[in-house]
């Protein structure tokens, strides 16, 4: 069974969740006005996720490493790149990013509201992320404008905008790469930005435009996602006020991670990813034709009421196996570990510097509307 999704669901004033939410009960698949066919039940967003044979993620004209690659080349590059967000590489940068997240928190007022999206999430995303990379310090309104500007075109639609802001993006790259190219190859310049340009894929350099690409990835779609990340976790940690004392006596940080991991599951910032299909392949009770544009919405996967009962209910060790924040299978996302260790020492530095943090009575937060998912705006005041 398919139906068909409105034009435009900012106009409704209902954010991708809510809607997915009405949807899924009734539809497993719907195709939208734009003729893509939306996966919207978890088991139909995992069986395409693991079918990569038939849902390909080469959807793109543009080069996009390795997320728009398939099969043997995907796996070449993940391996070239996946040692850069192994646990013992993300290792040296714990007291980096504490330090960051401490600074930020320090310089934060009381008794006033801030927005944890754009005050809170942003800058942490960009300083962390420079942190990590060895980005200088002087780019980060850049990036903190660029972050700004992509928001509002992807909100748009407008697809030539968000092909300048893309492009401004890949400027800024170029600009911190071309200085460094003399210095990339000297045993003295050993920052991850600097490894990236003298890895190898099968037995070969790494292009320009592969690791612009790379560098895209890495940056360009994880601030705006660790931002969103925070404004979710912040939310919720202001309206669960026993969830912030519980944290807050102390527990170790493989339960802070599995109760961030539910947090997002409950409200998963990450909408969807698109695949397209290479063959006729039935799904869901839907026949979707060789070329089918697909998208795997996992929103609505991580809120479906046949897996998880109540989708709101807050059950970290029965839901973790479910949880599909990350994806699943061969193009689960590679940077887990280093989301996930940003954003619990963003919680625990927010948390030990206060005693509460609450919505802010003045000013509601706002929900993000389609495209985007989670918070636009999550008005704080922390005590």
């Amino acid at each position: 069974m398919t139906d068909h999704m409105p034009d435009d669901l900012s106009a409704t004033g209902r954010d991708l969740r809510a809607y997915t939410d009405e949807l899924r009960p009734r539809h497993g698949v719907v195709r939208n006005v734009h003729g893509e066919w939306v996966l919207l039940r978890h088991e139909l967003v995992a069986q395409a996720a693991l079918s990569d044979d038939r849902f390909s993620s080469a959807v793109s004209s543009h080069l996009h490493v390795p997320n728009g690659m398939d099969s043997a080349e995907h796996t070449a590059y993940r391996e070239a790149l996946d040692g850069f967000l192994t646990p013992e590489a993300l290792a040296p940068f714990r007291e980096r990013f504490r330090r960051v997240a401490a600074g930020l928190v320090a310089s934060l007022p009381r008794g006033v509201a801030v927005d944890a999206v754009s005050q809170v999430g942003v800058r942490f995303a960009v300083r962390a992320q420079s942190a990590w990379l060895g980005w200088p310090a002087d780019l980060e309104d850049r990036l903190v404008d660029w972050v700004a500007e992509n928001h509002a075109a992807t909100r748009s639609g407008d697809r030539s905008w968000t092909q300048r802001v893309a492009e401004s993006f890949d400027d800024l790259i170029r600009s911190v790469l071309e200085p460094r190219r003399g210095a990339a190859h000297e045993d003295g310049a050993d920052d991850v930005t600097a490894r990236l340009m003298r890895t190898e894929v099968n037995g070969r350099p790494l292009t320009d435009a592969e690791i612009v690409s790379v560098l895209r990835n890495w940056t360009g779609g994880d601030l705006g996602s660790i931002a969103q990340c925070i404004g979710v976790l912040a939310h919720h940690l202001a309206t669960h006020p026993a969830v912030q004392d519980h944290l807050r006596s102390g527990v170790p940080d493989a339960e802070i991670d599995a109760i961030i991991d539910e947090i997002l599951r409950i409200d998963d910032p990450f909408v969807s990813n698109r695949r397209v299909t290479t063959c006729p392949v039935t799904i869901g009770g839907a026949e979707l034709p060789q070329g089918a544009r697909v998208k795997l919405n996992w929103t609505s996967a991580n809120r479906d009421e046949a897996v998880f009962g109540d989708p709101d209910a807050m059950d970290p060790e029965r839901n973790a196996d479910r949880n599909l924040v990350y994806g699943i299978g061969r193009h689960a996302c590679p940077g887990r570990l280093l989301a996930t260790l940003e954003m619990r020492i963003a919680m625990q530095e927010l948390l030990a510097a206060t005693s509460s943090i609450a919505l802010d009575s003045q000013r509601p937060a706002e929900r993000a509307v389609s495209p985007v998912g989670g918070w636009a705006m999550v008005p704080i005041v922390l005590a």
